[in-house]
């Protein structure tokens, strides 16, 4: 997976966010690595949010088209890498939660 995000305008208000700043500096491989590391749950649950996003015509009976400019897009994009980081840090706490609750019943008395 290869993120460009070179088709972001540069608007005052982009200008001044810094973690498009941010984005952009990266390297396309590092993002890459941070997208591959995704589990398919948290994969699953960004499609189906996109698709919700955009609607969900299944393409085999309807000629689907989506036209949208590039300001649209990016906030879309957006929105999908925020759900992504949101749901890897619920994902991460849940780890936890369940690895401190086997520790619990470790140290219980018998």
């Amino acid at each position: 997976m290869a993120f460009d995000f070179q088709f972001i305008s540069t608007t005052s208000e982009q200008q001044n966010n810094t973690l498009i700043q941010y984005i952009q500096k990266q390297h396309p491989d590092i993002l890459a690595r941070i997208a591959q590391s995704a589990s398919q749950d948290i994969k699953q649950i960004i499609s189906q949010n996109v698709a919700g996003l955009l609607g969900t015509l299944p393409g085999e009976n309807f000629n689907v088209q989506i036209t949208t400019d590039r300001d649209d897009l990016a906030n879309l994009l957006a929105s999908a890498m925020m759900t992504g980081y949101f749901l890897a840090q619920v994902e991460q706490r849940k780890d936890l939660d369940l690895s401190f609750s086997d520790t619990d019943s470790l140290n219980r008395p018998a």
